[in-house]
């Protein structure tokens, strides 16, 4: 059974230049993936050689995509990108949802830490 988890990343870049590379094929495949396609609500990403499908679920506007991998046999699991403005500070965070089976989440985390550092390069932070 997988679990959820939640990551912060502080990003201080505008939410008008994060969310174009959390929610485009374009801007994905600057950080997260080789290649990303759009086929319909479906984003096809591109490793290695291999392909992943992905629904789009939910999304709002500068805000959060929430995705859900296809080929996943658990119906309540997804993976949520949301940018989060803090109110007294402004400061700007990246909040990173996803699911992981318990063993394998320290692997799961290792790699959004290595993805993120590739999305903070991306927009100059």
């Amino acid at each position: 059974m997988k679990i959820k988890y939640t990551l912060e990343y502080s990003m201080n870049c505008s939410p008008l230049l994060l969310y174009p590379r959390i929610s485009t094929p374009g801007g994905l495949s600057e950080w997260f993936a080789e290649n990303v396609n759009l086929e319909g609500k479906n984003y096809v990403f591109f490793w290695d050689g291999s392909s992943q499908k992905a629904e789009i679920q939910l999304k709002r506007e500068n805000h959060f995509i929430r995705l859900r991998w296809i080929d996943d046999t658990q119906d309540n699991t997804y993976f949520e990108f949301r940018i989060v403005s803090d109110e007294l500070t402004g400061d700007i965070a990246l909040m990173i949802t996803d699911f992981a089976e318990p063993d394998e989440k320290e692997d799961a985390i290792d790699l959004w830490n290595s993805q993120v550092s590739g999305l903070k390069h991306c927009v100059g932070v």
